[in-house]
């Protein structure tokens, strides 16, 4: 299941949810606003998407991992919106039978929402609005997955 939402999420009620007989792991990722970055620090941050485009590219990562992995279950969620320094931005939840194959799904999803999936980020800094763009961190971290 994948959401594009701005309300903040409860990771205990998405857990719980997700669970189900013959799951033997659940992994999980919070990624929370940063509070700092090169340039100073970060009060806020703004995320815009394009709802139908974004959808769409989350559930084609989220197949790629099914097809690679034996998932029993995988949660997206990602907030869109005006978030503050140290609020939840995206959670990814996976379950399978087994731990190796949902460590390894969870991180393969993120390194191919935070390169694949169409978000544009303004981080605040001093008040101030800069548009984030993108780490070649994070699009060589998708070429162990290649």
């Amino acid at each position: 299941m994948i959401s594009i939402q701005t309300q903040d999420f409860n990771i205990e009620d998405e857990i719980r949810a997700l669970q189900a007989p013959n799951i033997g792991a659940i992994v999980s990722f919070i990624g929370l606003v940063r509070e700092t970055a090169s340039h100073g620090r970060v009060t806020a941050i703004e995320l815009e998407h394009y709802p139908a485009m974004t959808q769409r590219s989350l559930e084609d990562i989220v197949a790629q991992a099914n097809a690679r992995w034996p998932l029993m279950g995988v949660r997206v969620i990602h907030r869109i919106g005006y978030l503050a320094a140290s609020e939840q931005i995206v959670l990814v939840l996976v379950a399978s039978q087994h731990r190796a194959a949902a460590f390894e799904s969870a991180a393969f999803i993120m390194d191919y929402l935070k390169t694949q999936a169409p978000f544009w980020k303004k981080e605040y800094v001093d008040g101030v609005g800069h548009w984030v763009e993108a780490k070649t961190t994070d699009s060589s971290a998708i070429d162990r997955w290649r």
